[in-house]
């Protein structure tokens, strides 16, 4: 199916663009053509675009499709000018870079059709979840909140006859159970979570008993902060060693973060201009105050800086906390209270919509904050900090991040730490522009915002 989109989309999108650029069709240019439409399908392919490890879920597909392209551009306008043709970089602009934003439509399309279907039953994955109790809950939590169309668990076998009890799953208590439990829901694949009772070899006899039924075996890795462009697998003599790069912190990439970074904030101060001289009046109409909020906050490697947001509340909002601390419904050392009296009528509807966190534009362009990073903690949070936890001062504090589109103040104190650990561990700069694109929709539908 992807492949049939792919030879469809590139290849209209490469004759649209010799028609656009009225190229005189001979037998070079058909010859240049038809090789840079197969060296395109070529890199798509070796690249694992459409690899079902990836389709559906996470940033993956689109990271592969874009590396993929920019690959393909960049040979072809290298084998253009070493053979003397004048039409490489038009073909690029006018064909490839457009049929590329195709492509990530059309993907992104069919990840909606995917999340439709999954919705009545249909995924391309059914699972069958072997392991601990703990790591069963955990893992089956997990996959039915973020795997979207991937992974169906049609069944649970607990490891050490421990409990578990999980929702609408059925639960065995013995492996010798594994091959009727395929049989009867249909799996196609077998997902080890954590280590199992035996060990090691377990895993392994597992992997041989699963080659009669054709089962695919999954194991979910106890690095579960680490994602899987940084985990590569590199066998040395029959031994599959896991190499885990380290995440990145500084270099190239960061700059290229920073330079994100300022393009957006300063193009979004120009376009928002109006937007913001809306609010503010709408602020000081609304009730007696300054319209900004300015707090101090805890930025990389625990320096302070002067956070902005437009004011919420009122002014002495500060000094009535103590009398409200009692009704407390935040997780952990946050703060939080979904009906806070000291919100007030424009407040409401700026924090439904997210509007409030606007200034913060300003800190992004200052240096003090990213577009994209864990959220920026107060002084009190990080004095309560565990050990662990102090990893999310490695980079920049976010104006938006995991933790704005997974359910902000729905989330635990666990499940916002984990987030946040999680991007720490594993940003990308493509991954940042796709937090941005659900961060707008997150706004257009807020969940956890109040």
């Amino acid at each position: 199916m992807l492949a049939s989109i792919d030879v469809l989309v590139s290849g209209a999108w490469l004759l649209a663009a010799a028609v656009v650029l009225d190229l005189s069709i001979d037998a070079q240019y058909l010859g240049y053509l038809a090789s840079t439409f197969c060296i395109w399908h070529l890199a798509l392919y070796l690249k694992g675009s459409r690899r079902t490890d990836t389709l559906g879920v996470g940033s993956a597909e689109y990271k592969r499709v874009l590396s993929a392209s920019l690959f393909t551009a960049g040979f072809v306008s290298i084998a253009s000018m070493a053979g003397g043709l004048e039409v490489g970089r038009e073909l690029v602009l006018a064909g490839i870079l457009p049929g590329t934003l195709i492509l990530l439509f059309s993907r992104w399309m069919m990840r909606r059709v995917l999340h439709m279907r999954a919705k009545q039953g249909a995924t391309l994955h059914r699972v069958i979840v072997v392991g601990r109790a703990t790591d069963l809950t955990y893992l089956t939590r997990q996959i039915s909140a973020k795997s979207a169309g991937m992974y169906q668990i049609v069944g649970l076998i607990e490891d050490t006859n421990s409990p578990v009890v999980v929702e609408d799953v059925p639960v065995s208590y013995s492996l010798d159970d594994l091959d009727y439990m395929i049989k009867i829901h249909g799996a196609d694949s077998v997902m080890v979570a954590g280590t199992l009772n035996d060990g090691p070899e377990a895993v392994k006899n597992l992997g041989w008993r699963l080659e009669k039924t054709k089962t695919e075996l999954i194991l979910a890795s106890n690095l579960t902060n680490v994602a899987g462009p940084r985990i590569h697998m590199r066998p040395v003599e029959g031994l599959p060693l896991m190499h885990v790069e380290p995440p990145a912190f500084d270099g190239a990439r960061m700059w290229a973060k920073r330079i994100l970074d300022m393009v957006l904030s300063v193009s979004a101060l120009l376009v928002l201009t109006p937007v913001f001289a809306l609010i503010a009046l709408a602020i000081r109409i609304d009730s007696a105050g300054p319209v900004l909020f300015a707090q101090r906050r805890v930025g990389k490697d625990g320096h302070e800086f002067t956070m902005l947001k437009f004011r919420t509340m009122v002014v002495d909002a500060e000094e009535r906390l103590k009398d409200l601390k009692g009704s407390n419904e935040g997780a952990g050392p946050l703060f939080k209270l979904k009906n806070d009296p000291r919100v007030t009528r424009i407040g409401k509807v700026l924090r439904k919509l997210s509007l409030d966190e606007l200034p913060q534009i300003v800190n992004v362009m200052r240096g003090d904050m990213s577009l994209v990073g864990p959220r920026p903690p107060l002084r009190t949070e990080v004095d309560c900090y565990e050990q662990h936890t102090f990893r999310r001062l490695l980079i920049k504090p976010g104006l938006t991040g995991l933790w704005q589109v997974n359910g902000r103040s729905d989330l635990s104190w666990d499940d916002s730490v984990r987030l946040d650990l999680y991007y720490v561990e594993n940003w990308s700069v493509v991954g940042d522009l796709i937090i941005m694109w659900h961060t707008f929709k997150a706004m257009v539908r807020p969940q956890g915002a109040y």
